[in-house]
């Protein structure tokens, strides 16, 4: 499979995003266009106005819904804001508008969204695995299980990334690097190139660890 032109990846920014699962998969991008400089990254939020991610984090996105822009993939990452964007009609409207050959991905929570719109029905999805210190005392849940009854024609797996054909999710907070690799993989690039943007990042080891916990289905 020879390398996608100018592949495009919508990254969702909303209140309470966290930081890392939107910035490593778009900083995976960022290294890879080192490579091939027509690959492209970009935010896309409700409106083209300042957000505050997780933290205080404010971040400008590059489009809002309104602009309709042209991407490849589509990604929602996770953070304490998913709760809300499950009910965001908004954000459901502009998912069902996209066309049906734009990848659906997310990171962690994200997949929580897909769940709640029923997408994930039929399919095997994904999410975070590791609780903090509430969800692992009993006052919340760990969000895999979440997934499990928020979407219960689901079957959920524990693989870090499942690729599921036009849904593609990744559990773990982290794992926005896995899901920025593997997107390079669906955008036709070889295991060769994709390992050589994990080098320059000094993130071989964990690449070598990681690009083997992918269930594909």
């Amino acid at each position: 499979m020879s390398a996608q032109a100018g592949f495009r990846l919508g990254i969702y920014v909303f209140k309470d995003a966290e930081i890392i699962d939107y910035a490593a998969p778009h900083g995976v991008f960022s290294v890879a266009r080192r490579f091939n400089p027509e690959l492209d990254a970009f935010l896309v939020a409700d409106a083209q106005r300042p957000v505050q991610t997780q933290a205080g984090f404010t971040v400008l996105p590059n489009y809002s819904f309104g602009d309709l822009p042209a991407m490849d993939a589509f990604l929602i990452p996770g953070g304490f804001g998913t709760r809300q964007e499950m009910h965001n009609r908004r954000l459901h409207d502009f998912i069902r508008a996209l066309p049906a050959e734009t990848l659906l991905t997310s990171v962690c929570t994200g997949s929580w969204i897909y769940g709640a719109m029923g997408l994930l029905d039929g399919l095997a999805a994904t999410n975070r695995k590791e609780p903090d210190r509430v969800e692992a005392s009993g006052a919340g849940m760990v969000p895999i299980d979440r997934l499990a009854r928020i979407a219960p024609k689901c079957r959920i797996s524990r693989a870090r990334v499942v690729d599921a054909g036009r849904i593609v999710t990744a559990g773990g907070i982290a794992s926005g690097m896995e899901m920025g690799f593997h997107l390079l993989r669906r955008a036709g690039f070889d295991e060769a190139l994709v390992g050589e943007v994990a080098r320059v990042m000094e993130y071989s080891e964990a690449y070598e660890l990681y690009r083997r916990d992918i269930e594909r289905v």
